[in-house]
């Protein structure tokens, strides 16, 4: 597969910007005019296409977009595109940057277990006894854990020096100690995971949100926003080697 298939060219032109010696910081609130650039003609671009994605903005929750802008083995300058989460669950779009974690993995036993849970659920609607139904809800959870467990050991992520970790590895040291739901899933992560493992240099990252305001998030459609904590803090610590990422960002 060729990096290059992700990669967009600058529309503006950025002869005159100054790059960034260094990354900016995911957490921090300011962002280099080239991270800006990069968004808001990515943002251009998700208006011409978004009426083809199988995901309707105007009546679902919006999304967290992001772009990293890469240097290349040849110098030249470009940025990746992301969306944290996915937009469908079997449609993989060939503009953005995937996830990370592969959903054929290990005889596809995501869908396989997907499907159990699902069949526990037939079940459980379809019983007329308190004890079965107990019995089988007990079931279900536990295979819920089993998969969770099984998809947190398959997200695997590369640092700056090239080591590999996965999701139980990375938050086995901190303080919430288990991964919670959807992690990995970011836009950061992704876009930092896809730079790594094709030879792209980060340059500097930006990410915005799009589509219709959820209750209590307070979230403005294009607006650009710091990188989440809960899922992220941990992931991004790692993988740029850097254990007080946060702190300094909000410093």
């Amino acid at each position: 597969m060729n990096s290059t298939n992700k990669l967009f060219s600058f529309n503006t032109d950025i002869s005159k910007v100054e790059i960034p010696e260094t990354l900016n910081n995911p957490f921090g609130s300011d962002l280099p005019d080239i991270a800006r650039i990069a968004g808001i003609e990515f943002q251009y671009y998700i208006e011409k296409v978004v009426d083809n994605w199988e995901y309707d903005f105007n009546n679902r929750k919006g999304k967290m977009f992001g772009v990293l802008v890469v240097q290349t083995q040849s110098e030249s300058y470009g940025y990746l595109g992301a969306v944290s989460g996915r937009l469908s669950r079997h449609t993989e779009y060939e503009e953005l940057v995937p996830s990370v974690f592969d959903d054929s993995s290990d005889d596809y036993f995501i869908n396989k277990g997907m499907t159990a849970v699902t069949k526990f659920g037939t079940l459980i609607n379809e019983s007329e006894c308190e004890l079965e139904i107990s019995t089988l809800k007990e079931e279900r959870r536990l295979k819920s854990i089993e998969i969770q467990q099984k998809l947190f050991e398959h997200y695997h992520f590369l640092n700056l020096s090239g080591h590999e970790s996965n999701l139980l590895e990375i938050f086995k040291n901190v303080s919430i100690e288990k991964p919670p739901s959807a992690a990995g899933e970011c836009a950061a992560p992704k876009l930092l995971q896809y730079a790594f493992e094709y030879d792209l240099k980060p340059i500097a990252i930006a990410e915005f949100w799009w589509g219709r305001t959820a209750p209590n998030q307070y979230r403005e459609q294009k607006k650009f926003y710091p990188a989440c904590i809960d899922k992220c803090k941990p992931i991004l610590e790692y993988m740029l080697e850097d254990n007080e990422l946060y702190n300094k960002g909000i410093n």
